[in-house]
């Protein structure tokens, strides 16, 4: 299947603004790439790019005073089939765990694993490990929380939906990746594109999505807590331990975005 994915975010800058920009697909993904996502800025300013710790593209850009606008568009080919499980389940134990996936077992900026330690042992310390736990603490969060966009808060933490059961997508992979690091399961936030393939109209305005990958099995598996359920056409941009770690812009000084325009689409 041929997916086209893109953009368009235009700002409105007081002043001269320096940005960091996290809008490309991730280099996993390069295998599938027809078109590549190169980032167009109007008005034309210099670009550099680099690296994060997490493997991440990300841009440096100076905005001008005024309207700046950042698009792309890219063409994957890429499976029209759901997503299949991973024939390994088991749960690693801590003192077994690769280094790198060690970071992904600690709390961070929206995932309080000592707020939330008590309550996941509570809920989930009688599952059976691995996968199947995994898939326990997203059928929890799927139940737990309410979905609505109108209850997207860029503060709020993993605690805060778990107390307040209302969030956006981003809020219940903040808890489902605490839960599970209270699991001692090492877990990474996700963000990128979800078509809308395979799924039952109506169909809600497109946007960037946020799942995890959680290392059962010995290896990074996905988890979709928001869905619940395989989709086709899911394509990752960035991952980190948590939203703070993958936001699409920094910006370091008064702006506004005034326009926000994803697509995520087969040809």
């Amino acid at each position: 299947m041929r997916l086209r994915v893109g953009y368009e975010l235009v700002y409105e800058c007081e002043q001269p603004t320096p940005m960091l920009l996290m809008l490309n697909t991730h280099y996993s993904r390069v295998q599938d790439v027809l078109s590549a996502d190169l980032l167009r800025v109007d008005p034309p300013v210099p670009i550099t790019q680099y690296r994060d710790g997490f493997g991440n593209l990300c841009s440096r850009i100076v905005a001008p005073q005024g309207r700046i606008s950042l698009s792309t568009t890219a063409l994957l080919n890429i499976s029209d089939q759901p997503e299949t499980l991973e024939p390994f389940t088991y749960q690693v134990p801590v003192e077994a765990l690769p280094v790198e996936s060690l970071v992904f077992l600690l709390g961070s900026r929206y995932c309080e694993t000592d707020l939330l330690s008590d309550i996941a042992w509570q809920l989930f310390g009688k599952s059976p490990p691995g996968r199947d736990r995994v898939q326990a603490i997203c059928d929890y969060v799927f139940r737990h929380i309410t979905f609505g966009y109108h209850f997207a808060r860029s503060t709020k933490t993993a605690f805060q939906a778990w107390q307040e059961r209302k969030g956006v997508c981003r809020d219940f992979a903040h808890l489902a990746v605490t839960l599970c690091r209270a699991m001692n399961i090492p877990a990474r936030y996700c963000t990128g594109y979800i078509s809308d393939v395979g799924t039952p109209p109506p169909w809600s305005a497109m946007d960037f999505a946020a799942w995890f990958e959680a290392y059962v099995g010995g290896s990074w598996q996905t988890f979709d807590p928001r869905n619940n359920a395989p989709r086709t056409g899911r394509v990752l941009m960035a991952r980190g331990r948590d939203a703070a770690d993958v936001a699409i812009s920094n910006t370091f000084g008064p702006t506004k975005l005034v326009k926000f325009d994803v697509h995520c689409a087969p040809e």
